[in-house]
């Protein structure tokens, strides 16, 4: 299998990663934070690696500031409804992923506004439309870091100044790019960023992550068991621990503590330079083929890893069934959970063919793929 669907959950992962969540399970079980055994501390030390090694990679300071959730769309919805009140603005873009939209969609319904500032046919974010989007009883811009649909860069830092001018939140997905992007957290104007684990950072599913800056409060969205305060009935106020009630998944954590590890090791802009190399390649060669139409910028600095087409007037599900049946090449076609990212680039109801390579594909296996689409183009 040519697996080329790492915009949807990267795979394989490195060898790492499988040995932490077994060694986890095999010998450190137990439930952090709930008991005073060996068992029981060493698995709360799992915890706080993986929050240093957070840290690290995204230059925080406080390991306490990186909270874990069960994946992007938990954080997000964390982010989102615990800074927000009925009667308040939100400022966002027509690029955003439904973990983003469908919550918005949800809060309109309890007298919150918002604004979805539209996007070229590109993808591209004209950060001087954000500005113009704000309202006086504006409280949140949310922003995607990259889309999932074209691979667009979105010019975050130049929006969390705007942010910043007015005093407003900015929350940043970084669904797609936590991980492969070096993103330094002490120099941006970010208050929130959200964060799949099981994507770029190479962890196992059911693993996500919410970074809050030390000046921001959510409300919490759960109460329950967290080890901490037992005593009391109501909710402790410190974090991380105020939004990680109940259980943690701690094999998963110690799978995306190993790989966070094996992306320090190895040199964040080295695997990076890999996905690059064959993306360009994927691109320059997808350009030569009639019949083939690729959407997103252009040059390679405004883009990430997703490369969306398709194939003349083809169903795009049907064109990666194709690819997956006959030549075993996994992609992702139809909408991507990101139907506004898709009217606003002209593809919703076609989709697009998503090709996403990762850090273990190859320029052979991405030479194939170019030999199978252009065989489908002669149907």
């Amino acid at each position: 299998m040519i697996y080329m669907d790492n915009a949807a959950t990267s795979w394989p992962k490195p060898e790492p990663v499988y040995t932490a969540v077994l060694n986890c399970m095999r010998k450190h079980g137990a439930n952090p934070g709930r008991s005073g055994h060996r068992m029981a501390i060493e698995a709360g030390n799992i915890l706080l690696y993986t929050r240093e090694m957070l840290c690290q990679l995204f230059s925080a300071d406080n390991p306490f500031r990186m909270v874990f959730t069960i994946n992007a769309t938990e954080s997000l919805n964390l982010a989102i409804k615990g800074s927000i009140q009925p009667g308040d603005h939100i400022v966002t873009t027509s690029m955003e992923h439904n973990s983003v939209a469908r919550p918005l969609k949800e809060l309109e319904k309890r007298d919150v506004a918002a604004t979805y500032v539209r996007a070229n046919s590109q993808g591209e974010i004209d950060p001087d439309d954000i500005r113009k989007a704000i309202r006086i009883n504006t409280k949140l811009i949310i922003t995607t870091h990259a889309s999932n649909v074209t691979g667009t860069l979105i010019p975050i830092r130049e929006i969390g100044r705007i942010a910043r001018e007015h005093e407003i939140l900015y929350l940043v997905d970084a669904a797609q790019t936590a991980g492969i992007i070096p993103i330094d957290l002490s120099s941006l104007p970010v208050d929130m960023m959200a964060m799949s684990g099981h994507k770029g950072l190479l962890g196992p599913q059911g693993t996500g992550v919410l970074y809050i800056a030390p000046h921001v409060k959510l409300k919490q969205l759960k109460e329950g068991g967290t080890g901490s305060q037992s005593e009391s009935l109501f909710h402790p106020e410190f974090l991380p621990d105020r939004y990680e009630a109940g259980t943690l998944n701690t094999p998963g954590i110690a799978g995306l503590g190993a790989g966070i590890n094996y992306i320090l090791r190895e040199g964040q802009n080295k695997l990076l330079s890999r996905i690059t190399r064959i993306e360009k390649f994927f691109l320059d060669a997808l350009l030569q083929i009639p019949g083939i139409k690729v959407y997103g910028p252009a040059r390679m600095e405004n883009r990430i890893g997703v490369i969306s087409i398709n194939v003349k007037d083809f169903d795009s599900a049907y064109i990666a069934g194709l690819l997956d049946q006959k030549y075993n090449i996994a992609t992702r076609g139809a909408i991507h959970c990101s139907p506004m990212a898709h009217k606003t680039i002209g593809t919703l109801e076609q989709g697009t063919v998503r090709f996403s390579p990762g850090i273990f594909n190859t320029l052979d296996e991405a030479k194939q793929c170019i030999r199978a689409l252009e065989q489908l183009t002669r149907l």
